[in-house]
């Protein structure tokens, strides 16, 4: 272990700026996911907001719709023939520990993967919802942990950072899990099989297990409502009527068989709706889908809302918010849930906000160190043996841009940390003393520019016990701030340094 030389760390720290940027890590595969970089279906102008749901329509007919009395028969009956057998073998990451378990729940196909919420250890039963995350793909992966965008948060993890139980399942074909993609058909009974699970576990509610999706995973859950009456209540983001508006280089099944697409389209089964089901979407997105399926029924399960000068994204980071704090109200022996035009807008219009990501405990046993971090940092050695903390994404918001340095040193007597706090201050930092973890340390911060006259923060916070020194040196782009300093302050105040060394 090194002695620590001021002038030294300071030249790092600086050199540090200049090659900040580029430092981040590649992002790593999201698997079959994918969900990031999904789109909406072609946008359609809406002539309203809040749209009745009694219009007195009638839903297209099929010879599937003739013979059968409802959809979960028909679906049960039905036997899909796949064009083309299709899956994938991306490894699921394990989970933030203490936050979420990888389980494995038993399906018509045999055991699928989940992330479910891990057991609060309150002996109470609560509330969970089961979130199908949007895309083609039918895998899990880190995306529940990833950077909320409010424009764009089709992670879901409003609701889990709202205290609501919530599960992500996987579906038949992906991340290694037994059967083959079946786009919109076997993924129903899956959802189903999920339901079971959830409702099986000794802290959840069975009657209160809810369901919602986006996009693709909101037309996957539309189906699910359409199959069963399970679910106290249904949230669907952006679904469609009919699966010909998607894209159809996905379909994995017969396109020449005109009742395959019949059994994955919502709107030729709304009338079998029986759970409180809501329909949601921006007027810039699939809003015209919407639209439709209200005029196609009058079943007054199902309530539709346009949000006007949304799209299909903007609408999930406010109203997943809104929906979270619906599901915990939500405690009567009925389903409760309703929801106005007036909430909707004072969600859409309330200040963007994000939370603290999901934390994990990371541990240095040689020198009795241990502190959390996102759970999607990693740790690397930078080249002069200093650890570099930093997100395996290199996108652009605070949690992916922030870095972490590492080191650790001998302290060169009694007065090292007052000595570091005066160069510091002589550096231009605002030194103060604080206590971290029981022992003393000294916490410093100052903007510095680099040699492009871009402006990062950058916060020292360094600690001792009787024979060992830690430095960590935080780092963003001033831009970035706002949202990294929470991270930067929970870091520090999880940091625990065995006082007996």
């Amino acid at each position: 272990m090194k002695t620590r030389n001021h002038g030294k760390a300071c030249a790092f720290l600086l050199a540090a700026l200049a090659i900040f940027t580029v430092s981040c890590a590649s992002p790593q595969s999201l698997g079959s996911q994918d969900a990031r970089n999904e789109s909406s279906p072609e946008a359609s102008e809406s002539s309203g907001r809040t749209l009745p749901n009694r219009l007195g329509g009638s839903a297209p007919a099929s010879e599937l719709t003739e013979k059968y009395d409802s959809f979960a028969q028909a679906h049960d009956a039905f036997t899909t023939t796949l064009a083309r057998e299709e899956n994938d073998d991306y490894p699921i990451p394990e989970p933030p520990e203490g936050l979420f378990d990888l389980v494995s729940y038993p399906s018509k196909v045999g055991d699928l993967a989940a992330y479910v919420s891990s057991d609060p250890g309150d002996g109470q039963k609560h509330p969970m919802i089961i979130w199908v995350v949007g895309g083609w793909g039918n895998g899990i992966d880190d995306f529940p942990w990833c950077y909320p965008e409010w424009d764009n948060d089709q992670t879901g993890s409003a609701l889990w950072q709202a205290g609501l139980l919530t599960m992500y399942p996987s579906f038949r074909g992906g991340s290694g899990n037994p059967g083959n993609y079946e786009a919109l058909f076997g993924e129903v009974d899956d959802i189903v099989s999920a339901y079971e699970y959830a409702a099986s576990l000794p802290y959840v509610d069975p009657q209160r297990i809810y369901l919602g999706g986006h996009s693709t995973g909101g037309t996957r859950a539309l189906l699910a409502s359409e199959y069963t009456d399970k679910f106290r209540a249904v949230f669907c983001f952006g679904a469609v009527d009919e699966i010909k508006y998607h894209n159809n280089s996905q379909f994995t099944f017969d396109t020449s068989i005109e009742d395959e697409y019949v059994m994955r389209s919502p709107i030729y089964w709304l009338d079998d709706v029986s759970s409180p089901t809501f329909l949601i979407e921006g007027s810039d997105g699939n809003s015209e889908n919407l639209q439709r399926m209200l005029q196609a029924t009058d079943n007054d399960k199902i309530s539709g809302y346009v949000i006007e000068g949304a799209d299909h994204f903007s609408v999930l980071a406010p109203l997943t918010r809104l929906v979270a704090q619906k599901i915990l109200a939500d405690t009567g022996a009925q389903p409760n849930i309703s929801i106005t035009q007036e909430e909707l807008d004072a969600a859409m219009a309330q200040e963007p906000s994000v939370s603290l990501p999901a934390m994990t405990t990371r541990t240095l046993e040689e020198i009795g160190l241990s502190f959390s971090c996102p759970y999607l940092w990693d740790i690397n050695t930078t080249e002069d043996s200093r650890l570099a903390v930093y997100s395996r994404y290199e996108d652009d918001n605070a949690w992916d841009m922030a870095v972490l340095y590492l080191s650790a040193y001998t302290p060169e007597g009694d007065d090292d940390l007052q000595n570091f706090a005066d160069y510091l201050t002589q550096e231009g930092f605002d030194t103060r003393e604080i206590t971290v973890g029981g022992l003393p340390a000294i916490d410093g911060t100052a903007t510095l520019q680099n040699d492009d006259g871009e402006l990062f923060y950058q916060r020292y916070v360094s600690l001792q016990n009787k024979s060992t020194g830690v430095d960590f040196t935080f780092i963003v782009h001033e831009s970035y701030l706002e949202d990294a300093e929470p991270v930067f302050q929970a870091i520090v105040d999880s940091i625990v340094l065995d006082p007996a060394q």
